[in-house]
């Protein structure tokens, strides 16, 4: 016998096994409620890193590198060129939920934390000729006269770039992104920073996670990561400014399907909004590392 489907459904409304979809104006087999609970997306981006400061008088920074980038949902990416997390599946419990801050002027990002997951905070930006940027989850970019760079975190981001290779002035590297490594300096011009990565976890394509521009020979840019894209700052150039900018804290976002129990500890700043068939929560700042998601 055929089933009497309600007319003007709600979106996630069930029946009989099924569940409507208003994104598609259809109605699909609905999984067990234990199922539907593990069925989580998730991004979890870090803090990017703060550009390298200006160190002798012709001497730029390099760029910050991005935050690490970790991301599950089917068809996307995560940083440093690999493939989408596995699809995770979390029982009802209580985990550990955090926002990496943005690292200061000539200093790492912080890590962003959800549940097992981790992502590693950006590295800063060389500082000094001959200074390599420091590791993270994207690489700062290294700073003028540098034959090397260091590496991004595997699954998460990419090598910073390598500053002007002539003496001890000119132009430094681009802080790695988590779709690209920075680029080389060139002559007294900063690299650019590395690209981001593209997600549609809200609903709309943003891209996030890029580093930050490499300091150039005379003024530079000066620019500060995005908040919560864990963005990498711009280096401090020769003449001004002589600081590197601080990156962009992280950002954690989650999916999960409408009608799944969610409550957050008090230190949690979030918001929520219904995507398809399910809500997507977007913590974009935690007071503490101690602070909690509960699922289910």
């Amino acid at each position: 016998m055929a089933l009497d489907f309600p007319n003007a459904p709600s979106n996630g409304q069930v029946y009989e096994g099924f569940v409507f979809d208003s994104t598609t104006s259809a109605w699909r087999v609905r999984r067990n409620p234990a199922s539907d609970i593990n069925a989580i997306e998730y991004l979890v981006i870090a803090g990017g890193g703060g550009g390298g400061n200006k160190s002798l008088t012709y001497t730029s920074g390099g760029g910050g590198g991005a935050g690490g980038y970790r991301c599950n949902v089917a068809g996307e990416s995560s940083g440093g060129g690999a493939s989408a997390d596995f699809a995770t599946n979390v029982v009802s419990g209580t985990y550990t939920i955090t926002v990496g801050a943005g690292g200061a002027s000539n200093t790492n990002g912080s890590d962003s934390v959800f549940g097992s997951v981790i992502s590693v905070g950006g590295g800063k930006g060389g500082t000094g000729a001959g200074a390599v940027g420091n590791v993270g989850g994207s690489a700062g970019g290294s700073a003028p006269n540098t034959t090397s760079v260091a590496a991004g975190s595997t699954y998460q981001g990419f090598a910073g770039g390598l500053g002007r290779q002539f003496n001890n002035d000119g132009g430094s590297g681009g802080g790695g992104g988590a779709g690209a490594v920075g680029v080389n300096a060139s002559s007294g011009t900063g690299g650019a920073g590395g690209v981001g990565v593209a997600s549609t976890i809200t609903g709309s394509s943003v891209t996030r996670a890029a580093g930050g521009a490499g300091g150039n020979e005379g003024s530079g840019p000066n620019t500060p990561g995005t908040a919560n894209t864990g963005e990498g700052g711009s280096g401090g150039s020769s003449s001004s400014p002589t600081a590197g900018a601080a990156g962009g804290s992280g950002v954690v976002i989650f999916s999960v399907r409408l009608g799944t129990t969610i409550s957050f500890s008090g230190g949690v700043t979030q918001t929520n909004a219904t995507v398809g068939i399910n809500t997507v929560y977007t913590v974009t700042a935690t007071s503490t590392t101690s602070e909690t998601v509960t699922i289910g």
